[in-house]
């Protein structure tokens, strides 16, 4: 399975740090078997339930914020130079991981994407912060996956946080129109 992984979503491979890029592939190896979903069907599954039938799953939605993540912090570093620092790998793995809850706050019933009982009582931020927690991901990945939605307002402490909550919302904002 992870080379199926890496083949949807090849960012994976932009992490440098090995043990960072192996445990962040992990979690989401992991996540996939607790929430008995295979490769398909995550590229059936939509990346948010919000926006009735759309055509964006949650690998898509996964790959364009952690490209539009990656993009703003270069255009920062470029622009800001030493006045700001960016963890390229912990963005990256951050982004990689924000949405990773989604594979238990949703289940399938008639064929069909609903929420599930665990997603009626967990929001994605806060399952898939604790899920990943089970794992070696460093603090400040958690902290991205906890703060990356509404649950994080007021508590973005990392300028990696504040890059991957814009550029999820960036996207999210763009579609639902």
């Amino acid at each position: 399975m992870p080379k199926k992984l890496l083949s949807l979503m090849p960012e994976f491979q932009m992490i440098t740090d090995k043990k960072l890029r192996e445990v962040t592939i992990e979690v989401w190896r992991k996540a996939m078997e607790k929430g008995k979903w295979s490769v398909e069907d995550l590229e059936e599954m939509p990346f948010t339930l919000l926006i009735k039938g759309t055509p964006v799953n949650i690998i898509k939605h996964t790959r364009a914020v952690t490209l539009c993540s990656v993009r703003i912090a270069d255009v920062l570093l470029e622009k800001y130079g030493e006045q700001i620092s960016i963890s390229r790998d912990i963005l990256l793995s951050g982004a990689l991981l924000h949405d990773v809850g989604k594979l238990f706050e949703y289940e399938r019933k008639n064929g069909e994407f609903v929420k599930s009982r665990e997603g009626e009582l967990l929001r994605h931020p806060i399952s898939g912060a604790a899920f990943a927690s089970r794992f070696d991901v460093p603090d400040e990945v958690l902290h991205i996956i906890a703060a990356h939605s509404k649950e994080g307002e007021g508590a973005r402490k990392t300028v990696e946080a504040v890059i991957v909550n814009h550029a999820d919302f960036v996207n999210f904002e763009s579609l639902k129109m």
